[in-house]
């Protein structure tokens, strides 16, 4: 597989991004407060896009947000959309979500995505 490491940098306003094909490993951790959420996450759809071709037997993605905006929340179903589509094609796709052990909201997050989409996902709750 040709497709390199995707790594972002995490800032004030967006989250740090780890998308690594040989590994099969796809992280976001952070805050996720861009501009415009449709340009932040468009690199992060065509990398799916393009490791979607050939997936890992294994797909495991970690997802750490402390917070996210309703434009975010849109882009990150596309993104676990994508993963879906993984899945269906019979291979392993598990999500991490990860929520801080008092941050209700967060955990419901997790918890919408989950009721929505046909992929395992773990809670795992981070204790301070």
């Amino acid at each position: 597989m040709d497709l390199s490491v995707l790594k972002l940098d995490g800032s004030a306003k967006t989250p740090s991004i780890y998308f690594d094909a040989d590994k099969g490993v796809v992280e976001l951790k952070g805050r996720s407060i861009p501009e415009n959420a449709i340009d932040f996450y468009r690199p992060l759809i065509d990398w799916l896009n393009k490791y979607s071709a050939t997936p890992k037997s294994t797909t495991e993605v970690n997802v750490q947000l402390e917070y996210f905006n309703t434009s975010s929340s849109k882009c990150i179903l596309d993104v676990f959309k994508k993963l879906e589509a993984i899945y269906r094609v019979n291979k392993g796709v598990v999500i991490n979500w990860f929520y801080e052990e008092d941050d209700e909201d967060m955990l419901a997050a997790g918890e919408d995505y989950q009721s929505i989409l046909k992929i395992p996902f773990k809670m795992v709750e981070i204790t301070e």
